[in-house]
C-alpha cells in the first residue's frame, strides 16, 4: 500500500483463503475458508509499524491482525489464536511470559535445489568446515553481514540477549529477551524476515529449514515459558520458599497432554521430521526433565524467580504465533484441569510409548485429525483448515521421486 493510502486509514482487504494458502501457492477447497471466499480486513497494529532499514527506498512493514468485518478476529488467523490464548490466561488473573531461541544457517546462494547447501566463502577466502561451534571468532568471515543484522535489529527495536555459533556448519542462534508472548511472536517473525532480507544484500542465503544439511544438527525454535500473576508479576511456578508449585506441575502435565496432538503445529513441514528422527538435541518425546536436553520438556537450571518450562520440540520452520499459542494453550489446559505430569526423567532413558510423538508429517496430521483437545482449544474451522492446507503440501511432496529412490531402488528386482 502507498504511504498516503496507509496514512489516510484506507482499509486493506484480503481474501480469507490466503490464510490457508499452502507453501507451494495453492489452496484447499473453498469450503475450508467459506465457500464465497470473501474478504477479511487487515488491521495494522499501531505498536508494530517498522521502517525497513535495509531498504534503499523508504518502505515500512506493518504487522496486521486479520479481522472479520464484524470486528472479530478471524478464526483462521494464527496471531488471533495467540491473542485468544493470552486472553484466557488473563481471565484467570495470569499472564504467560515467553522467550524464543531461534537457530538458522547462513549459506552461499543455492540456485540449483538438487545440490546441497554450502557455507559461504568467508573473508579469509575459505568455507567453514565445521570446527567453529561456540567459538568467539567463528563468524568473522561473515562480520559485514552480522554487523548489518545488529544495526537493523537496533533500528527496529529488537532487543537481543545472546548470539552464538551453533553446532552446525555456518549455523547460528539468537536468544530473544523474554516478555509478552504476542510481542515475542512478532519479534521472532520480524527477525526471520530481517535475516533473509539482509542476507540477500550480502549475496548470502539464510535458511530456517528444520534440517537443511544431512549429518548435521537441525535448527530449532525452543520456547521458554513461565506464568506470572497479573499486577504483582510473581512467578506462579515458585512458592514463597522458592519451591516448585502445583501450578508448575499442572502446566507440565498440560504440555505432556498436548504435545502429541499438537506435533503438526510445532513441526509443520515434511523436513521438520528429518530433524526429529535424528534426535541429537532434537528430542521427539513428551518426557520432562531437570536440565536434560534429551527431554522434549526441559526445566533449565535457574533461580526460583526464573523457573520456566522449555518446549524443545518446535523447529525454526514453525510459525511462531501458532507454536507459542499451542504450547501455552496446552499448559493452561493442564492448569485448568489440574493435570499431573509423569515422573521426571534423568540421564539416559527410553521413551515410553505413552510419551512418544508422531515421527512423520502424515502421522502428525492423522493425530491432529483425531484430537478433541485441538478442536476444543483452537476451534474446528482452524484445525480442519490447517490440516487441509498441510495435506496439500504432503501430497505435493509425494508427487516427486527423490534422488535416493532412483539411486538405491532402481536396480532392485
Amino acid at each position: 500500500m502507498t504511504a498516503a493510502g496507509f496514512l489516510e486509514g484506507r482499509r486493506l482487504q484480503m481474501a480469507r483463503g490466503v490464510l490457508l494458502q499452502c507453501i507451494m501457492g495453492g489452496y484447499p477447497e473453498a469450503r475450508f475458508y467459506g465457500s464465497d471466499d470473501g474478504d477479511l480486513a487487515l488491521v495494522p497494529d499501531p505498536a508494530h509499524i517498522y521502517p525497513l532499514p535495509w531498504s534503499q527506498q523508504p518502505r515500512a512493514l506493518a504487522i496486521c491482525d486479520a479481522d472479520e468485518f464484524s470486528g472479530e478476529s478471524s478464526r483462521l488467523s494464527t496471531r488471533g489464536q495467540l491473542k485468544a490464548v493470552i486472553a484466557r490466561y488473563a481471565a484467570r488473573g495470569l499472564a504467560p511470559v515467553v522467550a524464543t531461541e531461534l537457530e538458522f544457517f547462513v549459506f552461499a546462494p543455492n540456485p540449483d535445489p538438487t545440490q546441497p547447501f554450502r557455507p559461504p566463502v568467508g573473508l579469509d577466502g575459505r568455507r567453514e568446515d565445521g570446527f567453529s561451534a561456540f567459538s568467539i571468532s567463528s563468524n568473522n568471515g561473515l562480520r559485514p553481514f552480522f554487523n548489518e543484522v545488529y544495526e537493523c535489529m537496533a533500528a527496529l527495536g529488537l532487543p537481543r540477549d545472546t548470539f552464538m555459533h551453533e553446532m552446525g556448519v555456518s549455523q547460528f542462534e539468537i536468544n530473544l529477551l523474554h516478555g509478552d508472548p504476542l510481542l515475542l511472536a512478532d519479534q521472532t517473525f520480524l527477525f526471520k524476515h530481517l535475516l533473509k532480507e539482509v542476507a540477500l544484500k550480502h549475496g548470502l542465503t539464510v535458511v530456517c529449514m528444520a534440517k537443511p544439511l544431512a549429518h548435521t544438527a537441525g535448527s530449532s525454535m525452543h520456547i521458554h515459558q513461565s506464568v506470572v500473576e497479573l499486577g504483582s508479576g510473581r512467578n506462579v511456578f515458585s512458592d514463597d520458599a522458592g519451591q516448585p508449585t502445583a501450578t508448575f506441575r499442572h502446566f507440565i502435565g498440560g504440555q505432556q497432554a498436548g504435545m502429541a496432538d499438537f506435533t503438526a503445529l510445532f513441526a509443520p513441514n515434511v523436513n521438520s521430521y528429518q530433524r526429529l528422527c535424528h534426535p541429537y538435541a532434537s528430542p521427539n518425546n513428551a518426557c520432562w526433565s531437570h536440565d536434560n536436553r534429551a527431554a522434549g520438556l526441559r526445566i533449565p537450571a535457574s533461580s526460583p524467580v526464573a523457573r520456566r518450562v522449555e518446549n524443545r520440540l518446535p523447529g525454526a520452520d514453525a510459525n511462531p504465533y501458532l507454536a507459542i499459542a499451542a504450547s501455552l494453550a496446552a499448559g493452561l489446559y493442564g492448569i485448568e484441569n489440574e493435570l499431573e505430569p509423569t515422573a521426571a526423567i534423568q540421564g539416559e532413558f527410553e521413551v515410553p510409548d505413552s510419551l512418544s510423538l508422531p515421527c512423520t508429517l502424515h502421522a502428525a496430521l492423522e493425530r491432529l485429525k483425531r484430537s478433541h483437545l485441538a478442536i476444543e482449544l483452537f476451534g474446528k474451522e482452524f484445525i480442519e483448515g490447517y490440516i487441509a492446507s498441510k495435506t496439500l503440501e504432503l501430497t505435493s511432496f509425494y508427487d516427486e521421486i527423490t534422488p535416493w529412490e532412483r539411486r538405491v531402488l532402481a536396480a532392485q528386482a
